[in-house]
């Protein structure tokens, strides 16, 4: 475990050598004055806040290309809806990720939550359960029960699922945007393993 304060010190030697750098190079410098005064990310990311999987370095971008939006088992609940409304109506994006990603805690606490309740459990983190646990509870009456890798995964799939389809039904703003003016709302699935990403539309990978 590293400390607070050890940590804040390697925060601010990060952030010094990140200016540092950006002072070194002429593009980088234009690049980040002209998002002083407005950005335009083309693609909004809803991804989990696993510190294995941060959208820019997974889709090799840069400052100002991606909305990025990150909580644990990028679940979708208020906050997240709006956000998204907002990043498609205030810059015009028209590509929505839900971003979910192999060994995923938030997808494993909610199976051990399921199988053996934790009642000690913070109402916050239980939050975050009751939110994953409508993908996980029906794989748990299947074979895959038994199977503690496979309903992992068939478990992360499923939460994609739900979270694009509840971004997808669950909002008029975005809802009239898909119908009128061309916005895309797909699920993707990261591999901390081989660190490929799998575009998916339902169950099925899309190009």
């Amino acid at each position: 475990m590293i400390p607070a304060d050890q940590a804040l010190a390697r925060l601010r030697e990060g952030n010094q050598r990140f200016v540092e750098s950006l002072a070194k190079e002429d593009a980088m410098v234009s690049r980040r004055l002209s998002l002083c005064q407005d950005q335009k990310p083309f693609a909004i990311i809803l991804g989990c806040s696993d510190a294995r999987v941060p959208a820019e370095l997974v889709f090799d971008q840069g400052l100002g290309d991606l909305f990025v939006i990150r909580v644990a088992g990028n679940i979708v609940a208020p906050s997240q809806v709006g956000s998204v409304e907002f990043a498609t109506e205030r810059f015009g994006v028209r590509l929505v990720v839900v971003l979910g990603h192999t060994q995923c805690g938030a997808i494993s606490a909610t199976i051990e939550q399921l199988l053996k309740p934790v009642e000690t459990q913070s109402r916050n983190l239980q939050s975050i359960v009751d939110r994953v646990r409508p993908s996980i509870e029906g794989l748990l009456h299947t074979e895959l029960r038994n199977d503690p890798k496979t309903l992992a995964l068939h478990g992360m799939r499923a939460n994609i699922g739900v979270s694009v389809s509840h971004l997808r039904h669950g909002s008029v703003v975005l809802e009239k945007l898909i119908r009128e003016d061309g916005l895309r709302i797909v699920g993707a699935e990261y591999s901390v393993q081989t660190g490929a990403v799998t575009f998916l539309d339902g169950s099925c990978p899309v190009d």
